[in-house]
């Protein structure tokens, strides 16, 4: 088991993130809107830096909204094959400046990006606090954020 305090995602589990939506296990977001509960799928989800995930989110209705709010989230990643799990858990907000835009929207699956060519969405970053998870049998991960 890797524990230990400070994130810093694992190669496998870099890779698991970024490759979700191509290997048809795309990412749940939760979040709390209007003092409710949603979850979403994001198929933009992908690793920006050792401790942060990124999504390229279309609309801001919903998530977007939701994070100016309460800039907590979870996210899951699962597969059901491997029997791997991983779960995050951050800070979330939207990244403004232009350079940031374009590492998240280029750094999203072209299925994703596909579906807003203008680039008019928004770029939302996930400081992570903590990832718990694993596969059964082989590598398990806790970590948590410093501080």
């Amino acid at each position: 088991m890797t524990t230990g305090v400070g994130i810093a995602l694992t190669e496998e589990m870099v890779e698991r993130v970024d490759s979700a939506l191509s290997s048809g296990k795309p990412i749940v977001v939760s979040y709390v809107a209007d003092g409710r509960p949603r979850m979403s799928l994001r198929g933009s989800t992908h690793v920006h830096a050792p401790d942060q995930l990124a999504l390229w989110v279309r609309k801001s209705a919903g998530l977007v909204e939701a994070i100016s709010a309460n800039p907590a989230v979870g996210l899951l990643y699962r597969d059901s094959d491997t029997r791997t799990t991983y779960v995050f858990s951050g800070r979330a907000h939207v990244a403004d400046d232009a350079e940031t835009r374009t590492q998240v929207y280029d750094r999203s699956p072209k299925a994703e990006r596909d579906h807003d060519p203008e680039r008019k969405g928004f770029a939302v970053l996930v400081d992570l606090d903590e990832v718990t998870g694993g596969t059964v049998g082989g590598t398990m991960v806790s970590m948590r954020r410093e501080g």
